[in-house]
């Protein structure tokens, strides 16, 4: 593993006080002081795949960044974490883990977190990429015709202003150039573009290498159930397979139930480890669905009949 333990400051008054002195006796937000101590949580112990679990406000995407910062993972948006968070951060400590010939791991270059707002991003990026062909797709149809039955573009010379339409011209005249072609050319081609489900996983496909240290923050949006299961054996496949290291802040009861996750319940005071069945969300669908248990089984027996 890349990543053995993470310790949290054991003095935050002193990260407090710190700051308070060095800013004339003022401090607007002591964010993040006060989330883990009040939690009873002072340090975490890492598997290949690590689960922060627990409700809206219990501080498991704070904790991720903390972790993403103290490494320096590699980020595509920058986390605002409020005027302690940098010196909070530099008081944190971690330690690597050991590879089999007893030699001290480093985390590998090319590690990064991956929020759900990057997903989201990139989906709204292709959609606009697309948008832009459509346009641009359009005005080179128009242009196709054009080229290939108007006048004859004279060539002049390199240096003349009608060059690279004389250029055009040739292509779009060559028997082995259909328009379908010359278009594709000349606006580089749509994205393909899958329901945003689909898009995601692919999203996750392509930023997942091997041998990389990832933390996830709730990786499980703009998911359906069905698409939380192939990402969880995605995950799965990659940390047994693949040298990769997961911790992952999550909803999901689908990734909680990740084979082999050590899950930290941040919702418990004093924070504890507990079983994926043994959560307060996990356990709220177990509910639900136990206390209408009647409709499933009354369509399973219409289904039969």
């Amino acid at each position: 593993m890349y990543l053995e333990k993470f310790v949290l400051p054991t003095d935050e008054n002193g990260v407090y006080m710190s700051y308070y002195y060095e800013n004339g006796g003022y401090v607007d937000n002591q964010y993040p002081c006060g989330i883990f101590t009040k939690a009873g949580l002072t340090e975490l112990d890492f598997e290949k795949i690590t689960v922060l679990a627990g409700s809206n406000g219990s501080g498991k995407s704070t904790l991720l960044n903390l972790i993403a910062c103290k490494l320096s993972l590699d980020r595509i948006a920058p986390y605002n974490g409020g005027e302690l968070f940098d010196r909070y951060t530099r008081a944190c400590r971690y330690r690597t883990g050991y590879d089999d010939t007893g030699v001290k791991m480093r985390i590998p270059i090319g590690s990064a977190v991956i929020a759900s707002d990057d997903v989201f991003d990139h989906m709204l990026t292709v959609r606009s990429a697309n948008a832009e062909y459509a346009d641009d797709s359009a005005f080179a149809k128009g242009e196709y015709g054009r080229l290939f039955w108007g006048d004859s573009i004279r060539f002049t010379g390199v240096d003349s202003p009608d060059y690279e339409r004389f250029r055009m011209q040739v292509r779009a005249r060559r028997p082995s150039v259909s328009r379908r072609k010359f278009v594709l050319r000349e606006t580089g081609g749509e994205i393909k573009l899958f329901s945003n489900g689909e898009t995601a996983l692919e999203y996750f496909d392509a930023k997942l290498k091997d041998g990389k240290l990832y933390c996830l923050d709730e990786p499980e949006n703009s998911l359906s159930p069905q698409k939380q299961i192939v990402l969880k054996q995605i995950l799965e496949e990659k940390a047994r397979y693949c040298g990769c290291q997961f911790v992952i802040a999550t909803h999901s009861p689908f990734l909680m139930a990740l084979e082999g996750a050590k899950i930290y319940d941040l919702d418990a005071e004093p924070v504890d480890i507990k079983k994926w069945w043994e959560l307060p969300n996990t356990r709220t669908y177990y509910e639900f669905f136990r206390d209408n248990a009647e409709f499933f089984e009354r369509t399973d027996s219409d289904r039969r009949g």
